[in-house]
């Protein structure tokens, strides 16, 4: 977690490095304004860590308001950087195609200033359309097929959010907007496939009430994420029980007759030495062939040893990079990092691209979704 924080800082730091030379090249910076920039760069590369101390000291004012303008600054950012970089790269090929034909290129070159202003339009025009496509919920439904599912009974509906992210920013409105497509979808069964929770539970008041007022007939289940253990875990597990969730840690439960839901922790768990329950493996192994297995895992892996042992694995986690382009950098780390994946061996993986958001209140080419499930009988020779 040490070595997290500190590469995270690293980064981020420069990249704000990155910024201010670009600021810098393109106006002339009087002292006021000099020092006035890097004081606001120096409190939003701290911004991080100020709202997490802020909650804990019970200002929830102020930790909302630097969660705000941090993380939105955060977005921002992200979002400059990868702009300039593109300008950056055009002058680099002026400058290399220069060099080869012998010749000076340099008026083809932008000025800094119009380098400066085209990245910083393009950013506020994708983070305005991301901030409202963050706000719109809407659901991805899919069909699962499989002769383990009872003819005589219709479909079946699994509803699953995920990456909900309740907190400082994600707050009543949205979860409103969540659970109006959960309702809608009349689910036979509720999942949450991890963070559901982002910061301290004294910041949900209410919301667990929301969430505890869908009543699914074969009930609510939900596993942990990472954030569940960055919140504090103890808080965290009482927030979503008060949800009326059932958590499955390292635990299996057998739901509507022909069901088993096997749940587990992500592995953020043993970094905490909280880890509970036996291996992915060893939990799947107990579960009857006959029965079909739902397992709910934050993290979108695959373990090559429970293959075959599980019909349909929900996840979640990446958020599919959240803001484009990094929806790449969540495939590196992640080859299956969004929507339903045929595996071997009659199993399926669906990865939701989450519900809410994390970070940044901005969601660009990767809108939140609430997944609905719809399992139907199947004849297999």
């Amino acid at each position: 977690m040490t070595l997290f924080l500190l590469t995270f800082f690293f980064l981020y730091s420069s990249v704000h490095l990155y910024i201010f030379l670009k600021i810098k090249g393109a106006f002339t910076l009087g002292t006021g304004a000099f020092i006035a920039l890097i004081l606001f760069m120096a409190v939003m590369v701290s911004a991080p860590v100020l709202v997490r101390v802020s909650e804990r000291q019970g200002l929830e004012f102020l930790a909302r308001l630097l969660s705000y303008v941090g993380y939105t600054w955060m977005g921002l950012t992200f979002l400059f950087l990868t702009s300039s970089l593109c300008i950056d790269l055009y002058r680099f090929c002026v400058f290399v195609v220069g060099l080869i034909l012998r010749t000076n290129l340099s008026s083809l070159s932008p000025a800094p200033r119009f380098a400066f202003f085209i990245p910083f339009l393009v950013t506020a025009a994708i983070a305005t359309y991301g901030y409202f496509e963050a706000l719109s919920i809407h659901s991805e439904r899919v069909v699962i097929t499989s002769p383990k599912v009872p003819r005589g009974i219709g479909t079946f509906t699994i509803v699953q959010i995920s990456d909900v992210h309740l907190g400082l920013i994600v707050r009543e409105g949205r979860l409103k907007k969540i659970l109006r497509e959960v309702t809608g979808a009349q689910p036979d069964i509720l999942v949450s496939t991890g963070d559901l929770v982002d910061g301290q539970i004294a910041d949900l008041q209410g919301l667990a009430e929301l969430l505890r007022d869908i009543h699914p007939p074969y009930g609510k289940f939900a596993v942990t994420g990472n954030h569940e253990f960055y919140a504090g875990l103890e808080q965290a597990l009482h927030f979503i029980e008060k949800a009326g969730f059932t958590v499955l840690r390292g635990e299996a439960k057998d739901a509507a007759g022909f069901m088993t839901i096997a749940g587990v922790d992500d592995p953020t768990a043993k970094y905490f030495g909280l880890v509970r329950g036996p291996s992915e493996r060893s939990l799947l192994a107990n579960v009857p062939r006959e029965r079909f297995t739902l397992l709910l895992k934050h993290i979108p892996v695959i373990d090559d040893k429970a293959m075959g042992l599980v019909d349909l694995q929900l996840s979640g986690h990446t958020h599919k990079g959240q803001i484009f382009p990094f929806n790449y950098l969540s495939k590196a780390f992640f080859p299956h990092d969004a929507g339903l994946v045929p595996l071997p061996r009659h199993t399926f993986l669906y990865v939701s691209r989450g519900s809410g958001t994390w970070g940044p209140p901005i969601r660009f080419l990767a809108p939140p979704e609430v997944t609905v499930i719809t399992l139907v009988h199947e004849d297999r020779e």
